[in-house]
């Protein structure tokens, strides 16, 4: 989740499978349904662009033809109110789900892991803002990267801060129902000097805050290049883990672009009877609808399982 997020996002492209497990141009005015996946991936706008031309409406029918049962959209705090429920319309429409929407990303500053009283202030104003969107666009779960670390502060303390400051978070999601996940993001390629960076330091965290409305967004993306150990980390993880995130790596591409058996991965996270959303972020390896194309059949062959 962060300002390079949008550099692909906004590169990304449309992709369509029609039926079993071979792809086909959806041509104007017809429509054909796909089969569902065994897991709901999130495809997020500009995704199918070509193909729903560029539009939220066609993007949305498009998405529900292919197979798909939800939608992330990481800049859904910043759409108008009224495209807010323009979405949430749709999704009714084609009984999809909404995945993550983005309340706190800070990539230059110290926020979460400060004492300062103007954390607070913050958290209140971006949880409050959260719950009204979550219920305005039917979100269980909304983005938290806590900032960066304090390089003047010993690093227990600062985790200290986190786990107090999210606690007052999580207080006003849970009353709401809203579930912040945490994103632990790589320090080597995209985030250097965030204060979360590691699977296990978000498991320690979301034990620490010991409430339903803090868990972990696993971005396997970031985890195959700070840590790799995928699965056996899923395991270990499982109990606070509410969300994932793909991208394959190098590249952050769709599945089969990269180094990751993203097939494995998804049987081993089905096979755990996992029923929440899996957020598809990532761009498309190839421009165009051939590009569009590529990533639904991506998605075919990593959950032909």
């Amino acid at each position: 989740m962060t300002l390079d997020r949008r550099s692909f996002l906004k590169s990304a492209t449309a992709a369509a499978l029609v039926g079993g497990t071979s792809a086909s141009v959806i041509a104007d005015g017809e429509r054909s349904t796909g089969a569902l996946f065994k897991l709901d991936y999130a495809p997020h706008f500009g995704m199918f662009g070509g193909h729903g031309k560029n539009d939220i409406d066609g993007e949305l029918a498009f998405m529900a033809d292919q197979g798909f049962r939800a939608i992330e959209d990481n800049d859904m705090r910043n759409r108008p109110v009224a495209e807010q429920e323009r979405i949430r319309k749709g999704l009714d429409k084609h009984g999809m789900r909404m995945g993550v929407f983005v309340s706190h990303a800070e990539f230059g500053k110290v926020t979460y892991a400060s004492s300062d009283k103007s954390v607070r202030e913050t958290i209140k104003k971006e949880m409050t803002q959260a719950v009204e969107i979550g219920k305005r666009v039917g979100a269980t779960w909304t983005t938290v990267v806590p900032g960066r670390y304090d390089q003047r502060l010993e690093w227990d303390y600062q985790t200290a801060n986190v786990i107090e400051n999210l606690r007052y978070a999580a207080e006003i999601c849970e009353k709401a129902g809203l579930v912040m996940v945490l994103e632990a993001l790589n320090p080597f390629r995209d985030h250097p000097g965030l204060f979360l960076t590691k699977i296990p330091q978000a498991f320690l965290i979301c034990r620490a805050v010991n409430s339903p409305s803090c868990k972990i967004l696993f971005d396997m993306y970031h985890q195959q290049i700070t840590e790799g150990n995928i699965i056996p980390n899923i395991n270990k993880a499982w109990s606070e883990v509410a969300y994932f995130q793909i991208g394959d790596n190098p590249g952050r591409n769709e599945p089969g672009t990269g180094e990751m058996n993203y097939r494995n991965i998804f049987k081993h996270i089905h096979s755990k009877g996992f029923k929440g959303i899996l957020g598809m972020e990532h761009g498309n390896s190839i421009g165009g609808t051939e590009g569009e194309l590529a990533v639904v059949k991506s998605y075919r062959d990593a959950d032909n399982f």
